[in-house]
């Protein structure tokens, strides 16, 4: 299609894209007129205008209103058109200097950056923390919290820290979950969390004889500690954001909206797109193959520890999104996040 969009088409659909970025209304060839450089009439600019909708770049809602960018016009705008800019050394610095200064409770440091997100870009932030499998444990810590309650700290080799509490048949002392945490930690250092749910599996299935009770006891907690390896947790900020786009003013498609949101299964599916490619990821309406948020466009990218990608982040907003602020503000959100995680 590129070869079909003279100069001129382009110019008319990069003025109408910015104008309803800006005012969420539809574009007429008087303010394209204005606006633009082009130095041609009212109706010149319908004839390209009508070109344009033709060719499946633009709409026009109403008769006599003017015209709004199409999901196409907006993925030809963003590949084609689209100039996207470097955040300036103060922006940069106002992004690092919002991330906790603390290390090691990697929760604060990704709900830190979902907030960071929704900030500037006003549209939703969205930090997908690692999966529990792709965490290679350092260490395991019991905790004892209660009769039959047991905090379990995983640390992974890259300094994330997951938490869980778990429930207990039996009653621990702190010193005998000491014991416990000792030898798990000469069992399993040094595999992800996947292997050692699937060598605690496999230890569980032999003979009882085979171990001794201090073993057993902490094979059976261990295998609690890290079961459900697939989770995985989602920093959200900026909810009351979207509710101030006129596109999401639908009682129906705000509950839509908001229960994608909550739904973790949803947020999940997000995040295995969002995983391959690695780098920024651009997903228009449709594109991103979810009902449910069809409405909105998203910006991703994947963030690394340790060498190896770990999860992504990103704004969800309207299909209308600033994608000259939001693309580069992701991508530096990204490498920062990533600097974080290798310096723990």
């Amino acid at each position: 299609m590129d070869f079909l969009v003279s100069d001129r088409m382009r110019r008319v659909l990069a003025t109408i894209v910015e104008d309803y970025i800006l005012t969420a209304e539809p574009v007429g060839s008087k303010t394209v007129s204005y606006k633009s450089s082009l130095s041609l009439s009212p109706a010149s600019i319908r004839s390209i205008m009508a070109e344009l909708e033709e060719l499946g770049l633009l709409s026009q809602p109403h008769t006599s209103a003017g015209r709004v960018p199409t999901e196409k016009g907006f993925r030809f705008y963003v590949d084609h058109i689209l100039d996207v800019h470097e955040l300036s050394q103060d922006e940069r610095d106002t992004i690092r200097s919002k991330l906790p200064s603390h290390q090691g409770e990697a929760t604060d440091i990704f709900r830190g950056v979902s907030r960071i997100l929704s900030s500037v870009s006003h549209y939703l932030g969205v930090v997908w923390a690692p999966r529990v499998d792709l965490i290679v444990l350092r260490h395991i810590e019991f905790v004892k919290l209660g009769p039959h309650l047991v905090l379990t700290l995983l640390v992974g080799t890259n300094g994330l820290v997951q938490n869980r509490i778990i429930e207990t048949e039996d009653e621990f002392s702190q010193s005998g979950l000491d014991r416990l945490s000792n030898s798990m930690n000469s069992l399993l250092a040094g595999l992800t969390l996947q292997q050692v749910r699937d060598k605690l599996v496999a230890q569980m299935r032999q003979e009882k004889t085979a171990y001794d009770s201090l073993l057993e006891q902490a094979l059976k907690l261990g295998e609690k500690a890290v079961s459900s390896p697939d989770e995985s947790d989602v920093f959200i900020d900026g909810r009351t954001n979207i509710l101030e786009d006129p596109e999401f003013g639908g009682i129906s498609r705000m509950k839509d909206l908001f229960g994608a949101f909550e739904e973790k299964a949803t947020m999940v599916r997000l995040l295995d797109k969002c995983m391959e490619p690695q780098g920024v990821k651009i997903a228009i309406g449709s594109e991103s193959q979810i009902r449910e948020i069809e409405t909105c466009s998203l910006v991703t990218s994947t963030y690394s520890g340790g060498g190896k990608v770990l999860g992504a982040l990103g704004v969800i907003g309207p299909r209308r999104m600033n994608y000259s602020k939001v693309i580069p503000l992701v991508d530096f959100a990204a490498q920062v996040l990533s600097e974080v995680l290798e310096e723990q």
